[in-house]
């Protein structure tokens, strides 16, 4: 390692994590010789320290010499293992590389934080079978003995330890150039390379689109696609060798269901926004790693929506921001940038918070700014920080001295730097007249404060009174004081359409309107991360307006009505029985985003029910299930079984067949057995369409030998991009003992992958049959679960979650509260684990609540 004495020293401090270090030396710039130096470890810092006896001079160069060796990790993380099967049966070993955030000190010692960048010069020797990759090309192979070969990786750019990459394998490639001359790979195991084409078209137009938009060239001269066998997030960034996890990067045109091709496409492009944004401009420290992710995660629809216009992306946008603010009205949240220290705390950002609610605020800038003014900023951005470090206020100070021309309005740069958009612009077009653009001082209000604005609206006449407050659930009883968003709101009217806009910037506010209207509805398309309450008799009108005409109002509208009704009911603000009367209309609804947010608001209350272990519960949970049920009969009924229409039609089929199988439609059941029993005849070799195979999976799972027969296709090469589609069925069946077994051979690893362990623990927990047996195996292995996922990332987080998220009695409060608590500091002041205690204790208060009212509406709205 090069590095430069900033001051006298006797020390350097690096980080190592189980390297077995065996000696260090110390020379410095132009000398021969070197001095040795002691070795400190500090394990739990995750540090080591070279003791000198000449101390180093100021501003003098040196090189540190470090021998070390250690084994590969046997978790997913660091320099690890992984392993796969041929269609013979042999088992053949492979090596790769996670080291985001805090791992690339598991292979190498380094100064393991982002804001060290440096360039990387890499050495690997291998086997001849084998084929080794990393960040930047081959530029010359050594022959070293003939079982020994030696390649030699041309040296990096300036980038942090976290991108580092490094994989030993037999992979197969296929390669194709972009217009922007980068050569693009997708590397797999060899038996699944025919399922590789789809990312290499989707990688070479994501990437050329990424150049012209941002402006600035790719600066590597390949990238490449690797799918690794065991991976345990969904893929990583590392420059110029991004990986994956099999299911998030192969497709096969005969099996893949649509949303498979949705989804490879999302995270192929998430990856690649990655090269600018966290890559090239890298956060200072892991406070910042929205600056990363939310990035990541809002380009995928601004990219794709483009390259890929098929797959209508918008639709699926506003399900991200539900889910955030799901967590988000928690009080165990966070602000999206908060202080981190250590490797725990630092795991425990990669969140839905970081994420999900970061692209969403991103997407409000975007439309508040508007897209070319938005677009400009990032490029300054991305311009002014290449290879360098930012932090939060970078980002906003980049984008308010932003002046572009925009067709005829008239934009003015003020001598303080700061754009004034000049008094003609029409308040129809822009929220500001004449009023400076201050993006930091708005941007605050939503980075640097956990939750967000409940924006109460009151039509008097022509005027329409504005509050705004902290959204909070029942459960929480904090005062939200002291809370302040600067929202820029929209909303339309029932005699405009057109979309008019306000910065609301204190608690509350007034709108005059040019006339009288009989509704009004904010947050237009819920572009903005904020929720709305009409009072009064705000929501009478525009239920009635979606009884009569639902599609007066955009299907976006619609869905964020539902959304927001059914907060409303958890924030005491709204009855459970009106928010109820608004699903009324869905039996008329075909659009993919409100049926959708339907069935998202419903089926969850009776999934609780029916894990309340009382006999009154159940009774309501089976007519609450019957009600959803008929509710969408009409539209379960049209539905074709087959891979026909649009992919938004064929994501609503997917969603609408597997629902309406799962909770025993018969109709729906009758022709899963049928398909089912043709399919099980032909020994799996007929081709069954790809959006009805979960469906038809789910049913024939029921039976015992329906189970057997999944579970022995499931084990093979030829069905691997159906694994998450079996594993589903396995974990819907009613027998206990199979449950079992499946969670057991996930942590053992042989037939089921642990990589796909969370997955089955949190389905096996959504089964009325496997819901205690989940929370016994989380409770029996935890210290396993821990060891191989790590404590704080997101994937233990989601097994918590997934397990307790629908517990709603004193009794599993008690033994969540109980184990947690008998764990120790470090797991019981998990953030996952706040959020789990915090959602059952609101589970409680809204079915103390509301559970007889929605008793007594289901027994007087029989439909």
């Amino acid at each position: 390692i090069e590095v430069t004495a900033a001051r006298p020293t006797r020390s350097v401090v690096l980080h190592s994590k189980h390297l077995r270090v065996t000696g260090a030396t110390v020379q410095a710039a132009g000398s021969r010789s070197a001095q040795e130096a002691r070795v400190l470890e500090h394990q739990p810092l995750e540090q080591m320290a070279l003791l000198l006896d000449e101390p180093l001079q100021a501003r003098h160069n040196y090189t540190l010499w470090v021998q070390y060796h250690a084994n590969l990790s046997e978790s997913f993380h660091g320099f690890y293992r992984s392993s796969y099967s041929t269609r013979d049966g042999e088992r053949r070993t492979l090596a790769a590389t996670q080291f985001e955030p805090t791992a690339a000190r598991m292979a190498f010692p380094c100064f393991d934080e982002p804001a060290f960048k440096a360039r990387f010069s890499i050495t690997i020797r291998r086997e001849p079978k084998h084929l080794a990759l990393s960040n930047m090309p081959v530029v010359k192979s050594v022959q070293i003995t003939p079982w020994l070969v030696e390649d030699h990786f041309d040296t990096t750019v300036r980038m942090s330890t976290y991108l580092v990459a490094f994989i030993v394998s037999d992979f197969k490639s296929i390669s194709k150039t972009t217009n922007h001359g980068v050569k693009i790979s997708v590397y797999t195991v060899p038996e699944k390379i025919s399922q590789a084409e789809y990312a290499l078209e989707a990688a070479v137009k994501l990437l050329d689109f990424y150049e012209d938009y941002f402006s600035i060239p790719y600066p590597l001269p390949k990238q490449d696609l690797a799918a690794i066998p065991d991976f345990q997030s969904g893929a990583m960034e590392n420059w110029g060798l991004t990986t994956y996890r099999e299911s998030a990067l192969l497709y096969d045109p005969e099996k893949s269901s649509a949303s498979s091709k949705l989804s490879i496409t999302m995270i192929i492009a998430h990856e690649l926004a990655h090269q600018w944004f966290g890559n090239l401009v890298t956060m200072e420290w892991w406070n910042d790693l929205w600056l990363n992710e939310g990035f990541a995660k809002f380009m995928e629809f601004v990219s794709v929506s483009v390259t890929h216009p098929e797959l209508r992306v918008e639709d699926s946008f506003l399900r991200r921001c539900f889910d955030a603010m799901e967590m988000d009205a928690l009080n165990s949240s966070h602000p999206v940038s908060t202080p981190v220290e250590d490797p725990d705390q630092i795991l425990e950002m990669f969140d839905s918070v970081s994420y999900d609610k970061g692209s969403c605020i991103l997407h409000m800038l975007r439309e508040y700014l508007t897209p070319d003014v938005f677009k400009a900023g990032l490029v300054q951005y991305l311009q002014k920080y290449s290879y360098q470090n930012t932090k939060n206020e970078d980002l906003w100070n980049s984008m308010t001295n932003i002046c572009p021309t925009l067709g005829t309005s008239k934009n003015e740069q003020a001598a303080d730097g700061f754009c004034r958009r000049s008094q003609e612009s029409s308040s129809s077009a822009h929220w500001t007249q004449g009023e400076t653009l201050d993006v930091k001082a708005m941007m605050d209000t939503w980075t640097l404060q956990k939750g967000f604005p409940l924006v109460t609206v009151m039509v008097r006449g022509k005027n329409i009174h504005l509050q705004q407050e902290r959204y909070m659930t029942g459960a929480d009883s904090s005062p939200s004081t002291g809370y302040l968003w600067h929202i820029p709101l929209t909303y339309v009217t029932s005699t405009s359409d057109t979309v008019q806009r306000f910065l609301m910037t204190t608690k509350a506010d007034v709108i005059i309107l040019p006339e009288e209207v009989e509704w009004v509805k904010f947050n237009v398309d819920m572009n903005g991360y904020y929720i709305v309450h009409y009072e009064g008799d705000g929501w009478d009108h525009l239920t009635k307006l979606v009884k009569e005409n639902h599609t007066v109002i955009s299907s976006n509208d619609r869905a964020s009505l539902i959304n927001n009704a059914f907060q409303l009911v958890r924030m005491k603000k709204m009855s459970i029985s009106k928010a109820f009367d608004l699903t009324l209309y869905l039996r008329h609804e075909k659009q993919i985003m409100p049926v959708l947010q339907g069935m998202h608001e419903l089926i969850p209350i009776y999934r609780i029910m029916e894990k309340r272990d009382t006999g009154d519960t159940g009774d309501t949970g089976k007519q609450l299930k019957e009600y959803i049920v008929d509710l969408f009969r009409d539209l379960i009924e049209k539905q074709s079984w087959s891979d026909e229409g649009s992919v938004s039609d064929r994501l609503l089929r997917q969603s609408l067949l597997l629902f309406a199988c799962l909770h025993r439609h018969q109709p729906c059941v009758h022709k899963a057995e049928g398909y089912f029993t043709e399919w099980q005849k032909s020994n799996g070799t007929l081709r069954l369409p790809a959006d009805v195979k979960t469906a038809v999976y789910v049913v024939g799972a029921q039976s015992s030998g329906g189970w057997e027969f999944l579970l022995s296709k499931y084990q093979l090469n030829s069905f691997s991009v159906e694994r998450d589609n079996i594993e589903l069925a396995l974990s819907f069946s009613g027998r206990k003992d199979k449950l079992q077994w499946l969670m057991d051979q996930g942590l053992r690893g042989d037939i089921i992958r642990t990589q796909d362990l969370p997955h089955i623990i949190i389905l096996v927990a959504r089964n009325p049959s496997g819901y205690q047996l989940a929370w016994k195996f989380l409770k029996e292995n935890w210290d396993k679960l821990v060891k191989k996922f790590e404590l704080g990332s997101s994937t233990l987080a989601q097994i918590v979650s997934g397990v307790t998220s629908q517990y709603s009695t004193r009794s599993q409060l008690a033994q969540v509260k109980e184990f947690f608590s008998s764990l120790g500091e470090k797991s019981a002041r998990l953030r996952c684990v706040q959020q789990a205690i915090e959602t059952i204790q609101d589970n409680m208060q809204w079915m103390d609540r509301n559970l007889q009212e929605v008793k007594t509406w289901l027994e007087t709205n029989p439909l």
